[in-house]
């Protein structure tokens, strides 16, 4: 034969496709090539009927496996570099550790219409990138040809101590350890992180810069573009278009944008020349993803520079208790930033005793008589408000006062909240509405009243109490619309508000110069919540909300922040009064590490859904049994299954069942042994919906 009719000897490739959980694939899959493809490349294969994106992965192939069981790709995608070694080991990292599908979590996290082209839309995809790519840098050259450069501000002597303490670690040559970098609000955190980035970029890395909600995105995203004229940023979150989510991961994938900033989902860009990573507000709960894959985007960005060894900042004036722990060990090197820029004062702390006002009636209510008195002050004075309160819609509940009937959801264990706005009863879990009832369904009783407020109800109440006050609120109702939320910030911003109502989505990250009161009303039922975390989160929350009084150094004298309690003795708000992080930490460390809870424990939990409660609770029970029998289970301490806090979401009963170990490597181990016997029990419960496992759950 001669040698051009030779049969091109099939090589063996492992592929990582995205299989769902239940079938039991959690590895690469073999298939057989005629091409050579280097791992981290895209190829199309067949899996059953289907035909799917997967990603050639490290490692070798099974030998033992005949030839003629493997299927062929159908072929590659072309024109795009292959993913790195690194990010692969990322990816195998957090599958292992989340306990999930390679494929599964490698697929996910790639921009979806990145599955759907063909190599010659890909091509096209790639010219317009290019051409993208030279509008930037032109754009950002004038006429004269030489980029305008930032003014810079000066650095204060706690900043440039900082810096200097980041500098030294880089040039040590060694892996740096991750930074935890604590500072008040308002002590310069961002310019820390502008001038790390830009010592990255001069040495020709990439930097990625992690942010816990989209809200804050865009600001960030102006402070950055700002300093770092001619360079190439795109943004990476679940808000973008299909084909911008596309075109700023080829971008960063090919090294063409310096600056990656992002949510949690940006932690898995792919980026060849990473240099520094950002994770802003670190303690933030929306960095752990709570469905799929349940990752935390902060522990793998650790991981991730930890396997790169470049330095990563955790940064945050109110740390996670985890992240500070572990600064108390050593792990994490702690830099602070103590004092607020330009010297200006933390607002002063009121708690005000409920207790102590006199029993007339409305007094419970949170627009208090010396509440109102001190907002009018600020309006005489021009100033800006900003009043905190968790919870949206007009009330959390309507009630019957005749038959004691509530606007419970038929389909969850919750109650349906009241907007105003649309006369609606609305479910926050299931997203059930009806229009409001114009009688008691129960009994007739045509005088059902609201019961509680939320946001919509106090806005109301402060337009009918100030009359003349710009009032504004700012929640998820208000801001469903693309760009109401940049507009409304903006109108804060520009002095057109005086009164600004909102929930937690105000309290983060924003930087309000005018604001000289923040006040916290109904913030106890935190304090008594079943969650461990609560009077953590609680204490985060009111630091970041106060932390928006009194930024601007001239006004910061006179700033104060009110927390309307019914406890003003509490230990939590008594560190709060003193701006006192760090003895709140020392207690609830001490209080973790007596009760055996993280970061001196380990946990995982197990949640069952299904058509009944007894169905999730047989299966809860048939797996507790099995981890039993296990010989890890001598390390772990298997709790009982209870039903999670909303027992029923859209006619689903949900129980969970919490699984403690004194080792990360102990409770790994079982989770190993026992999720195939989960796989296999799920077939023998037939009333069982979904299960799944949650490692190192944050809602408990």
């Amino acid at each position: 034969m001669s040698e051009a009719l030779a049969p091109v000897a099939e090589q063996r490739l492992r592929v990582a496709v995205d299989a769902p959980q239940h079938s039991g694939i959690s590895g690469p899959l073999d298939y057989l090539s005629v091409q050579t493809l280097p791992p981290g490349s895209l190829v199309r294969v067949p899996l059953g009927r289907r035909e799917l994106m997967g990603i050639v992965w490290p490692g070798e192939p099974d030998p033992s496996t005949p030839a003629e069981s493997l299927r062929p790709i159908l072929g590659s995608l072309d024109g795009i570099p292959p993913l790195s070694p690194a990010w692969c080991g990322l990816l195998e990292f957090a599958a292992a550790y989340y306990q999930r599908g390679i494929g599964e979590l490698a697929l996910s996290v790639l921009p979806p219409q990145l599955r759907e082209l063909d190599g010659q839309q890909l091509k096209l995809r790639l010219k317009r990138l290019d051409k993208w790519a030279a509008e930037q840098a032109k754009a950002a050259v004038p006429e004269g040809g030489v980029a305008p450069a930032a003014a810079k501000p000066e650095l204060s002597p706690a900043q440039a101590e900082v810096l200097g303490q980041l500098d030294a670690l880089l040039a040590s040559g060694e892996a740096p350890p991750p930074l935890l970098l604590y500072g008040v609000t308002g002590s310069g955190k961002t310019e820390v992180y502008l001038r790390a980035a830009e010592h990255a970029l001069a040495q020709g890395r990439q930097v990625l810069v992690l942010v816990p909600e989209i809200n804050l995105t865009p600001q960030l995203e102006a402070r950055f573009a700002e300093r770092f004229v001619g360079r190439a940023i795109v943004s990476l979150h679940s808000g973008l278009t299909p084909a911008q989510r596309l075109r700023n991961w080829l971008a960063a994938h090919a090294g063409q944008a310096e600056l990656v900033l992002g949510t949690r989902l940006a932690v898995f860009a792919s980026m060849p020349r990473l240099g520094l990573i950002v994770v802003d507000e670190e303690h933030d709960p929306s960095y752990k993803q709570q469905d799929g894959a349940r990752y935390s985007a902060r522990d793998l960005a650790v991981y991730r520079a930890h396997q790169l060894k470049v330095p990563v900042i955790l940064g945050s004036a109110t740390p996670s208790l985890e992240s500070w722990q572990r600064a108390n060990e050593g792990r994490y090197k702690r830099l602070a930033l103590p004092e607020r820029i330009g010297g200006g004062a933390m607002p002063r702390v009121r708690l005000f005793d409920m207790k102590a006002l006199p029993l007339t009636k409305g007094v419970t209510t949170a627009l208090t008589a010396p509440l109102l008195e001190a907002l009018r002050k600020r309006l005489e004075r021009g100033e800006q408000s900003l009043i905190f309160l968790n919870r949206r819609g007009y009330a959390p509940v309507l009630h019957c006062a005749e038959c004691n009937w509530k606007s419970d959801c038929p389909h969850c264990s919750a109650w349906r909240v009241f907007h105003k706005g649309d006369r609606t009863l609305r479910c926050h879990h299931c997203g059930f509405t009806q229009r409001v009832p114009s009688e008691c369904p129960t009994c007739g009783n045509q005088d059902i009243a609201p019961l509680g407020r939320g946001t919509e109800r106090l806005e109301e109440q402060l337009q009918e109490q100030l009359p003349g006050a710009r009032v504004l609120r700012i929640d998820a109702d208000s801001t469903k619309l693309k760009g109401e939320l940049e507009a409304q910030l903006q109108a804060v911003h520009n002095g057109e508000i005086d009164i600004l109502v909102g929930t937690q989505m105000i309290t983060k990250g924003h930087d309000f110069r005018r604001i000289t009161l923040v006040a916290a009303v109904n913030p106890d039922g935190a304090l008594f919540s079943s969650d461990f975390r609560a009077p953590e989160r609680l204490f985060a929350l009111l630091m970041q909300a106060g932390g928006r009084a009194g930024r601007d150094a001239e006004q910061a004298a006179r700033s104060e922040m009110w927390v309307q309690t019914w406890h003003p003795e509490h230990a939590l708000y008594k560190a709060l009064a003193q701006h006192n992080f760090e003895a709140f930490a020392k207690s609830q460390l001490a209080e973790r590490e007596s009760a055996g809870l993280p970061p001196f424990a380990h946990l995982a939990l197990l949640r069952a859904e299904g058509r009944s409660a007894e169905a999730a609770k047989g299966f809860l029970e048939a797996a507790s049994r099995w981890a039993r029998a296990l010989p890890e289970a001598d390390q772990v301490l298997i709790y009982p299954s209870i039903p999670m806090s909303v027992a029923r979401v859209a006619n689903v009963e949900r129980m969970q069942m919490l699984v403690e170990a004194s080792s990360r490597g102990a409770l790994q181990r079982l989770l190993w042994h026992w999720m195939p016997e989960l796989q296999a029990l799920k077939r023998e419960h037939k009333g069982l919906l979904r299960w799944a496992v949650d490692v190192d759950p944050l809602a408990i």
